[in-house]
């Protein structure tokens, strides 16, 4: 073989599974689903946990579907990171940010776009709102992105 022959073949890596969702993240797609309403579940310490666990991270306790609440579908972004040049995959055609959510009500963070006008809209500390999309199938991207919530 030549020096300059690069040997090349396509390879595709994927992770393909299904996944069951149980009655605690089933109950978290179908609220999403069915009542654009977004849940959480409080911890034996009270702490309300966005999207809801089946354990407890900090106590490895087990949790129960009786203890999922509602929380609100806007909150405060508390980390941001600006995508300027979006994948061709990805289902943000436009530069948006990558947020770290606090919604109200809830004591951790939800990860979801944030899509402004530009890289300089965007701030820690802002509030924005849950954009939901009108056909919705029980996944997280049944919220379409968060908005500023002075937007309509």
């Amino acid at each position: 073989m030549a020096a300059e022959e690069v040997l090349r073949a396509e390879h595709v890596l994927e992770f393909p599974y299904k996944r069951s969702v149980g009655p605690i993240l089933g109950r978290f797609f179908t609220e999403l689903r069915d009542n654009q309403r977004i849940v959480g579940i409080r911890t034996k310490r009270g702490q309300v946990i966005v999207p809801p666990a089946e354990v407890d991270p900090e106590t490895l306790e087990d949790l129960s579907a009786d203890a999922i609440v509602p929380v609100a579908n806007a909150g405060v972004v508390k980390s941001w990171t600006w995508l300027s040049d979006p994948r061709p995959y990805s289902a943000y055609k436009k530069p948006h940010a990558w947020a770290l959510i606090q919604l109200d009500g809830a004591d951790t963070s939800l990860l979801h776009a944030v899509v402004v006008e530009s890289e300089a809209k965007m701030t820690t500390g802002m509030r924005v709102k849950a954009v939901w999309k009108d056909e919705r199938q029980g996944h997280i991207t049944d919220i379409a992105h968060f908005a500023p919530e002075a937007a309509k």
